[in-house]
């Protein structure tokens, strides 16, 4: 029971906040393709919150570089 708490979420709210609900596809292989979709979604969803995360490290280390005064 505990598993499935913890899943369920994981995969309601991508349906909810993505538009994906019920797929029209007929019984199991409609259920089956939308547990894949939103968990990629999700994945996806992960890996650009991880992009503009590492951007944005990035970006304040040059301009750190370009804004220090060096030493000659």
């Amino acid at each position: 029971m505990k598993c499935c708490a913890a899943v369920e979420p994981v995969i309601g709210h991508p349906k909810a906040e993505h538009r994906m609900g019920r797929n029209h596809l007929d019984g199991r292989h409609g259920d089956r393709a939308n547990a894949i979709l939103a968990a990629a979604g999700y994945a996806v969803r992960l890996l650009l919150r991880w992009f503009e995360a590492l951007l944005r490290t990035l970006w304040a280390a040059i301009l750190y570089a370009v804004a220090t005064p060096r030493c000659a």
